[in-house]
């Protein structure tokens, strides 16, 4: 910890705090989305919007909110690959609570799983580069109309329109994939921009007007656009699958697209050492290990009932592509009777 200058030092004790407040919001608004489904008829996941009526859903929109900001300003003072892979954090707060107040089952090798990604975030951490100086939003922008960055943000779009457009009518209910992708996706873009954002303002607030230029408003309204479409998807995805399997596979895809976002955009390998970058890439490869180690140790949430046979899934992608069994969620929801547990176990005894 003794590395850090000043400004990393800032951004790293607001990203824990960030990801605190984010892991918490995971469950609250999954309990507002619950009890907004159970009045209504209707989930989130189908399409139902009911949920914007529920108190418990906009107390958990606001502990979000509360967190994003906190990691709004962490991307002001220090590099995103410090900051990102600290939302590791918000996988242990989310499965903890999932556990205790979700009863959401987490095995111990679950637990060595959120150990795993604490540890790969840990290392990435330390190697990670220095805050570089940027002195105005226009250096960003040069930045951003790179040709290298351009690429990646065509290729993001067109991922993202197939996703909603072509996979998520067909597939999006089954494969937890494909709304966290485009979560992921999106998110990626919009950190970028909410560091040329924050950047922005903080230059402003240290005297240097940025207020003026154009491309900071630009940079606002991408901003906007891709937090909305994130919290769209990520609604989805929370109300159609298991918390503690959305977290750690959004986080993943999240953090690695977003690093790979920021080595384009603000060249943050540039200068670093090869033991660095390759000590980065295993403490990805480590919290890579450790989120599949939680998704194929959770518990399926209908497994509660007993008598009721659920055929074992031999592979993570049959898991990933059956919802990690979460077609059984209505029955959980909707308090099966002991005559239907009954008739159950006649039929497959």
């Amino acid at each position: 910890m003794g590395g850090f200058s000043k400004n990393n030092l800032k951004g790293f004790v607001l990203a824990l705090l960030s990801s605190a407040f984010i892991g918490a919001s995971f469950i609250i608004k999954k309990k507002g989305l619950r009890r907004a489904a159970a009045v209504s008829g209707v989930r989130a996941g189908v399409g139902g919007y009911s949920y914007l009526l529920e108190p418990l859903w906009w107390l958990g929109m606001i502990t979000m909110i509360v967190g994003e900001v906190a990691n709004f300003v962490a991307y002001a003072f220090a590099p995103a690959v410090l900051v990102t892979p600290l939302g590791a954090l918000s996988i242990i707060v989310s499965a903890a609570l999932a556990h205790l107040i979700l009863k959401e089952r987490l095995h111990k090798l679950g637990i060595l799983g959120c150990v795993m990604c604490i540890s790969g975030s840990v290392v990435i951490v330390i190697h990670a580069p220095q805050e570089r100086a940027i002195s105005s939003v226009q250096e960003i922008w040069n930045m951003a109309t790179q040709t290298s960055f351009l690429l990646y943000v065509a290729s993001v779009i067109v991922v993202v329109f197939v996703l909603i457009f072509h996979l998520a009518p067909q597939c999006g209910h089954a494969n937890v994939l494909v709304f966290t992708g485009i979560c992921s996706l999106m998110g990626s873009l919009s950190v970028m921009s909410v560091k040329a954002l924050g950047t922005s303002l903080k230059l402003t607030f240290e005297g240097k007007n940025q207020l003026i230029y154009p491309e900071t408003w630009f940079f606002m309204v991408v901003v906007a656009i891709c937090v909305i479409t994130q919290m769209n998807y990520l609604n989805k995805a929370l109300d159609t699958f298991n918390t503690a399997v959305v977290s750690p596979i959004y986080y993943v895809m999240f953090t690695s697209l977003t690093i790979l976002a920021s080595v384009i955009m603000f060249k943050d390998w540039d200068g670093q050492s090869g033991g660095s970058i390759i000590s980065e890439i295993c403490g990805f490869i480590v919290v890579l290990s450790g989120t599949i180690l939680l998704n194929v140790t959770k518990d399926d949430e209908g497994s509660s009932f007993r008598g009721v046979y659920h055929p074992p899934l031999s592979s993570l992608s049959a898991r990933l592509c059956s919802g990690n069994g979460d077609s059984l969620k209505h029955d959980e929801e909707n308090s099966v009777s002991s005559d239907e547990v009954r008739l159950r176990r006649q039929e497959l005894y």
